[in-house]
């Protein structure tokens, strides 16, 4: 068995001074002792205190008791909450859909009509009690009943109808919540026709593919913007593309964004050359990296690709406004690269109003963090700095189309995985998670960093910030630097969500070949988990822990801050601690989840998590 992250290896050549030197030169400047709990909570590189920050509510926010971490193949949440199942993998979106077959047997055609693979991302929109959630990837072990030994085309379209957006409605009935046959209801896939807005637009040449554009693959984390559309981002998208032809090579923009000619184990390659095969349809691969807007209140209406939000690995989005401009927050996962902010050129409410998309308008800039705590935004604009035709840039369509490759140009700050954003509701931080990374640096007291860390930073102006770290994860055992507990220690944060009260909802993805591993300093941490800060106070407690092989991710909250939703992702993966693979004979190797069917496999699932008396989340 081989276990390597894509995510962890970088393809970031430029060079660029990376952000564990800037930590490490900053943390020897200071001499200051690296903690967890205390970094929270006193400012760990000299900032000011968490609880001084503008708009911050000092008192206690998390009145549940923490739940331990365990290994065990179940959720757990605390004393009083109750989790239960909403829409697993393969659930139909209608009363009459084509049900699911817990033998993999469904058809490409059943999964277009059923919930999708692998929950992600995922909002709540309570005009019509909508549920727009992700669905990242797919594993052949789990979706084929015979696996991928043998690709078909067949198989790549049901690879294909379970990736994307399912749009469904939900309805609470005396505390208990249920799917329910709506018109809104319906799937977004990896063959639904799409479009592209903004300065790369459906026309240009580099989109020019040999099939229609179609489709959303690899779709991580999500948001809604503020004026009520969704937003679904395309990670890994690279994974799926590769060819049978030995004298392919990567250009140099195909490298840097990590195109091999093996693709990520997919096959699509195989089974669909016409699409899947970059020797003969290059240019499919400049169809995804982009940020996706799907409005759920238009069952008819075909995704839009907003190019103005750059090319890359994204993440997600994460919204917020300033003087009534929208600002779009994005981290680049991968080893090495980049956090993002497009800005608008105007008020969003005047360019919805002219009948314009707010995230057509605008500049996208990059961040460059300094040794002492400052930070800049570098504009990503063709004709600026060395963005220049005399450097080889053609116009901004090529600046958005080779984004990482513009952002390596002008000297942004190379990161430890960027992935989830969430911006303070009150103070207006913004909180990054770091994933985990390589290390770097003599004097960096986390190197290598297998258990990643959350930096926060303030606005200072339009193009300049502060930076610190909120939280450094990891297990005292291995790290003496962490100043974590058993109530609450976590590693590879991931998912970040505030809620109304100014909770900060951290979800974990410890990598299947670290998970429970002594080796890797992963034992005592447990399954991935869901917890929850209060950023005012430093305090961190552990609020869910999921079932094996899980990722949990994620998380929404009804407007009344009643009900979490909350996704766990590929249960029962392949997972090296555990000695016996999932195999198509038997895929319930690691986990059964949720069903326990003993003739079934594990299946990602919404959780629907209540207080059982009815109060807020959290409290």
């Amino acid at each position: 068995m081989t276990f390597v992250d894509p995510d962890d290896v970088s393809s970031n050549p430029s060079g660029n001074r990376p952000f564990q030197d800037v930590l490490a030169a900053r943390v020897s400047r200071r001499a200051v002792m690296v903690g967890g709990t205390a970094l929270a909570a006193a400012g760990f590189l000299g900032a000011a205190p968490a609880s001084a920050s503008p708009g911050a509510d000092s008192r206690p926010k998390l009145g549940f008791k923490a739940v331990p971490a365990g290994s065990a193949d179940e959720v757990v949440v605390p004393e009083g909450y109750t989790a239960s199942v909403l829409i697993p993998w393969g659930t139909p979106l209608h009363s009459g859909g084509p049900a699911w077959r817990k033998d993999g047997s469904n058809s490409a055609a059943d999964q277009a009509q059923q919930i999708g693979f692998n929950h992600d991302g995922m909002a709540f929109f309570p005009r019509h009690q909508l549920l727009a959630l992700n669905h990242e990837y797919t594993d052949a072990v789990m979706i084929y009943p015979d696996g991928d030994a043998v690709m078909s085309k067949d198989k790549v379209d049901k690879a294909l109808a379970g990736h994307g957006v399912s749009i469904v409605r939900v309805s609470n009935e005396d505390g208990q919540w249920r799917l329910v046959d709506s018109r809104f209801n319906r799937r977004i896939t990896g063959s639904t026709p799409v479009t592209f807005s903004g300065p790369v637009g459906p026309d240009h040449p580099e989109l020019a593919a040999n099939t229609p554009a179609m489709g959303t693959l690899n779709n991580c984390s999500s948001e809604a913007t503020p004026w009520g559309t969704y937003i679904t981002c395309e990670e890994n998208w690279n994974s799926y593309f590769g060819t049978t032809d030995a004298a392919w090579t990567p250009t140099a923009e195909q490298a840097r964004y990590g195109v091999t000619k093996s693709g990520g184990g997919y096959k699509w390659h195989l089974g669909d050359p016409d699409r899947f095969d970059m020797s003969t349809n290059p240019k499919e691969l400049n169809r995804f990296g982009w940020a996706v807007e799907i409005d759920p209140d238009r069952p008819n209406s075909n995704p839009v690709k907003r190019t103005a939000l750059g090319r890359f690995k994204h993440e997600g989005v994460t919204f917020t406004e300033v003087n009534g401009r929208i600002v779009a927050y994005s981290g680049d996962d991968q080893a090495g690269d980049y956090i993002y902010k497009f800005v608008g050129s105007t008020s969003w409410r005047w360019l919805r109003a002219l009948g314009r998309s707010p995230l057509d308008h605008g500049t996208l800039y990059v961040a460059k963090f300094n040794d002492d705590g400052t930070g800049r935004w570098l504009p990503l604009v063709f004709g600026q700095g060395a963005l220049t035709a005399a450097n080889g840039w053609k116009d901004q369509a090529d600046v958005l189309l080779r984004t990482r490759q513009a952002a390596d140009a002008v000297g942004a700050t190379p990161m430890d995985r960027p992935e989830w954003i969430a911006v303070d509701p009150r103070s207006k931080e913004v909180y990054v998670t770091l994933t985990n990374g390589n290390g770097g640096g003599a004097a960096n007291p986390r190197k290598p960093n297998p258990y990643g860390h959350i930096v926060k930073w303030s606005e200072t102006g339009h193009t300049s910030f502060e930076w610190d770290i909120f939280i450094l994860a990891g297990d005292p055992k291995y790290d003496p630097t962490v100043e974590l507990d058993e109530s609450n220690i976590f590693g590879s944060p991931d998912g970040l969500a505030f809620d109304g009260d100014g909770r900060l909802w951290i979800c974990t993805e410890i990598s299947n070949s670290s998970q429970l591993r002594p080796d890797r300093g992963y034992d005592r941490i447990g399954n991935n988990q869901l917890l929850a800060a209060d950023p005012s106070t430093g305090e961190i407690r552990r609020f869910l822990v999921g079932p094996r092989g899980a990722e949990i991710t994620g998380p929404a909250f009804t407007p009344d801050g009643r009900t979490l939703f909350v996704n766990v992702q590929h249960p029962g993966e392949l997972t090296s601690f555990f000695p016996e693979p999932p195999t198509p004979a038997n895929p319930r190797a690691v986990s059964n989840w949720p069903d326990f069917d003993p003739a079934g496999r594990p299946r990602p699932a919404t959780l629907v998590i209540r207080k059982n008396d009815g109060g807020v989340i959290g409290t």
